[in-house]
């Protein structure tokens, strides 16, 4: 029995169209002229017996119809490009990897180089952006956020756990004769004292925290964003602040400078921990989120999105020692 189909180029015009939401942005990555895809839509509509797009000035808009077949046509060319990927049976071309800024620059960029050695026919392009992307709408391969692990539609793995703690160098702890109990980090500056992770760290150790005044030319932090992201693109419990340095790439950076104290990821300061280029003077750490490796699930058999979580996963748990010594370098 023969499917009622439409024409197939149709169907991948219209996918194009709707990911991008733009006839000219579908024109260009199909490399056809702009009537040629408006063609293409007409004849997809009379088919379908409705408009699947509202056109506006400069913009198009899925109507309630096209909304609906949307995903399911996103899905089905998911499907077959998994199909002729898995039947060839390798990995190549181009892997595009979204993580934040502080994963991206931390963890993954110093990782991410064995797992080019090992695939060199896989091409690793590295998205650094704070927001959680639409899978549906780009061409993002795998994402990694920071969160519970549930997402509806995608497989998760976890990776590093996300608890946080306050670091800094040898050099600026000596300045005061050693961090010996919490209260004593209050002597010396906070890094991005608007935070609210210091909140959450001071609460645990049952240390007040005084407002201070700000110093002078310094930055104060402001309101931004209330129940938005976090600082890792995933979903805060509250209002939160935009620090006054920026993401915790930059706030670590300074602590590895000596010009204070950083609340920083555990998991992605490993390194530097063990390495002696920063300390962490308590063992008590804050935080219930972890970092995840996630993807549709419609993508999972695909060769270069098994290639990359099989090796991800492995190198988490080579690297897990490192973590380990890294506990090591907090100070007694």
């Amino acid at each position: 029995m023969t499917l009622p189909l439409p024409p197939l180029t149709a169907i991948r015009v219209f996918e194009a169209v709707a990911r991008h939401q733009s006839f000219t942005r579908a024109a260009n990555e199909l490399g056809m002229t702009q009537a040629a895809v408006s063609y293409q839509i007409k004849l997809l509509e009379e088919r379908f017996g409705a408009p699947l797009f509202l056109r506006r000035p400069k913009q198009v808009e899925l109507t309630e119809a096209g909304q609906r077949l949307a995903p399911a046509v996103s899905e089905a060319f998911s499907l077959l490009a998994q199909a002729y990927a898995s039947a060839r049976g390798d990995a190549e071309g181009v892997l595009t990897v979204t993580a934040s800024i502080t994963f991206a620059t931390t963890w993954l960029a110093r990782h991410v180089g064995a797992f080019q050695i090992r695939y060199p026919s896989l091409a690793v392009r590295i998205d650094a952006i704070n927001q959680a992307v639409d899978f549906a709408r780009s061409d993002i391969d795998l994402a990694i956020r920071h969160g519970d692990g549930n997402w509806p539609g995608l497989c998760s793995h976890r990776l590093l756990s996300g608890e946080y703690s306050p670091m800094l160098s040898p050099k600026l702890a000596a300045t005061i004769g050693g961090v010996k109990q919490p209260a004593d980090l209050l002597r010396l500056p906070l890094l991005d004292p608007g935070d609210t992770w210091w909140d959450d760290w001071f609460d645990l150790v049952k240390v007040a925290r005084r407002p201070r005044a700000p110093a002078r030319g310094e930055v104060q932090a402001t309101p931004a964003i209330t129940r938005g992201q976090d600082r890792f693109g995933g979903v805060h419990r509250g209002p939160v602040e935009i620090p006054c340095i920026g993401s915790q790439a930059f706030v670590g950076t300074a602590a590895l400078d000596g010009q204070g104290v950083a609340i920083l990821s555990c998991a992605l300061w490993a390194q530097d921990l063990a390495e002696g280029r920063l300390i962490q003077p308590f063992h008590q750490v804050a935080g219930e989120h972890s970092f995840y490796l996630v993807y549709p699930e419609a993508r999972r058999n695909l060769p270069k999105i098994r290639v990359f979580r099989d090796w991800i996963l492995e190198e988490v748990g080579r690297t897990a020692s490192i973590g380990n010594r890294g506990e090591e370098a907090m100070a007694s």
